[in-house]
C-alpha cells in the first residue's frame, strides 16, 4: 500500500466527528440556497434597483455561473488544502458576497456579488466528496446521502425561506440573514471538519486542463452532458419564468406565496432513490426517456393552468420528478463510464450541466416578457424534446452492468 492509500485508509478508519456530518449538511443546504433565494423577489429587486425585469433575470443567473466556475476551479483544491480551512474560507467568502449583495446600489454590483456567492457556494459539492472520503466504510453511503439531501433541500427550500424572509425583512434583510448564517457555519466548519489533506495524483493545472478535454474526446460523456444541460436549461427556465408570471398581474402573488410553490419540488427529491434503483433494473435510457416524457406532459399542463393553484402545483411536482429521475439515471451512467476516474467525469459533466442551467435562468425572464408564460413553457418543452432525441441516440438500451 502506498503512503497515499494508507493515509486514505487511516482517514476513513478515524471517521468524522459527531458534529461533522450535521455541520456539512446544514452548510451545504445554506450555501446552495443562496443561489435561489432571490428568485421569488425578482420583480421587487428590479423595482428597487431601477432595472428591467429581464435585466434582473440575467443577474439572477450569476450565482449559477459562479457555481459552475467553482466546480471547475475550486473543487480541485479539496485535495490540496486542509478541509476545514478550505470550507471555512469559502463560507466566509460567501458571507462577504451576501453583504455586498445586500448593499448593492445597482444591478451590476448585485450581479458581481451574486457571481462571487455562487463561486463560494460550490463548497456544497466539496462537502459531498469530503463525506465520502472521510466517513467510515460501513456508513459512507449514509454520510454522502445525508449531505446530498442537504444540497437538494437548499435548492427546493431556498425559494421558500427566501420568499418568507423577504416578505418580513425585505430582500436586503433576507440576504443579511444569510450573511450571519454563513459566518456561523464557517466557524463551525473550522472546528468540526477534518484538518487533513490528501495526496493529489495530478497537478492542479492538469486537473483543470483535463475537464474540457474529457468532454471533447469522449462522445459518451459529451452526449450525456448535452442532454443533461438541455433539461437543466428547461428546469431553470420554468422556475424563473413561473416566479415572474405568478408575481405579475392578474395573479400578483407575494414572494412568500410564490416560494411555497417550491414545495412541489420535494417530490423530485423523493423520487431520486427510486429512480436510481429503477435505472439499475431497467437501464438508464428507459428512466431518462420516461422522466423526460413525464416532464414534457407536465409542462403542457402547467402552460394551461398557471392561474389554477392546485393543478399547476401538481404539474410542477411531476415536472420536477421527471427531471430529477432523468438526472439520477444520466449521472449514474456518467459515473460508470470510467470506473477509475469517476470524479473527473462527474466534474466535467456537471460543468456542462450548469452551463445549461445558467442559460435557462438568464433567458427565463426575457421569455416571459417577450412570449409570455405559454411561450416560456413551449421553449422548455422544445429543449426537453431535443434532450430526448440526444438521449435516445446515445444512451444504451440495456441496463447498466453491475460492478
Amino acid at each position: 500500500m502506498t503512503s497515499s492509500a494508507a493515509d486514505t485508509a487511516n482517514d476513513s478508519a478515524r471517521g468524522l466527528g459527531t458534529t461533522a456530518i450535521p455541520t456539512m449538511t446544514i452548510a451545504a443546504a445554506v450555501a446552495t440556497s443562496t443561489s435561489y433565494v432571490l428568485q421569488p423577489e425578482l420583480h421587487t429587486v428590479a423595482g428597487d434597483l431601477g432595472a428591467s425585469v429581464s435585466g434582473i433575470g440575467v443577474v439572477a443567473s450569476a450565482p449559477i455561473l459562479g457555481y459552475l466556475l467553482g466546480l471547475a476551479l475550486l473543487v480541485p483544491l479539496a485535495d490540496r488544502v486542509r478541509s476545514n480551512r478550505l470550507i471555512a474560507a469559502q463560507l466566509s467568502g460567501l458571507a462577504l458576497s451576501m453583504g455586498l449583495a445586500a448593499t448593492a446600489p445597482n444591478a451590476p454590483v448585485l450581479g458581481t456579488a451574486l457571481l462571487l456567492s455562487g463561486l463560494c457556494a460550490s463548497t456544497g459539492a466539496q462537502m459531498s466528496s469530503l463525506a465520502g472520503r472521510y466517513a467510515p466504510r460501513a456508513t459512507r453511503g449514509q454520510a454522502v446521502g445525508t449531505v446530498t439531501a442537504g444540497i437538494s433541500a437548499g435548492i427546493v427550500l431556498g425559494r421558500i425561506v427566501g420568499g418568507t424572509l423577504a416578505d418580513v425583512l425585505g430582500w436586503r434583510g433576507m440576504l443579511g440573514c444569510l450573511l450571519v448564517a454563513s459566518l456561523a457555519l464557517a466557524a463551525a466548519a473550522l472546528r468540526s471538519l477534518p484538518g487533513r489533506t490528501m495526496s493529489a495524483r495530478q497537478s492542479y493545472s492538469a486537473v483543470i486542463r483535463a475537464l474540457p478535454k474529457l468532454v471533447t474526446t469522449d462522445r459518451r460523456l459529451l452526449t450525456s452532458a448535452v442532454a443533461g444541460a438541455l433539461w437543466f436549461f428547461a428546469f431553470s427556465l420554468v422556475w424563473v419564468a413561473s416566479s415572474l408570471a405568478l408575481a405579475a398581474p392578474p395573479i400578483s402573488l407575494s414572494a412568500s406565496r410564490i416560494g411555497l410553490y417550491a414545495l412541489a419540488g420535494l417530490l423530485g427529491v423523493a423520487v431520486t432513490p427510486f429512480a436510481g434503483r429503477l435505472a439499475d433494473r431497467v437501464g438508464t435510457r428507459r428512466v431518462v426517456i420516461g422522466g423526460l416524457s413525464l416532464s414534457v406532459a407536465s409542462a403542457v399542463l402547467m402552460s394551461l393552468t398557471i392561474e389554477l393553484a392546485l393543478p399547476f402545483m401538481v404539474g410542477l411536482a411531476l415536472f420536477d420528478a421527471g427531471l430529477f429521475a432523468a438526472q439520477v439515471a444520466n449521472q449514474s451512467r456518467v459515473l460508470a463510464l470510467e470506473p477509475d476516474r469517476p470524479a473527473q467525469y462527474n466534474g466535467a459533466y456537471m460543468v456542462v450541466y450548469f452551463i445549461g442551467g445558467t442559460a435557462g435562468i438568464a433567458i427565463g425572464a426575457t421569455a416571459v416578457e417577450v412570449v409570455g408564460w405559454g411561450g416560456a413553457c413551449a421553449t422548455a418543452i422544445g429543449a426537453m424534446l431535443l434532450a430526448m432525441i440526444v438521449a435516445t441516440r446515445s444512451l444504451p438500451a440495456a441496463r447498466r452492468p453491475h460492478a
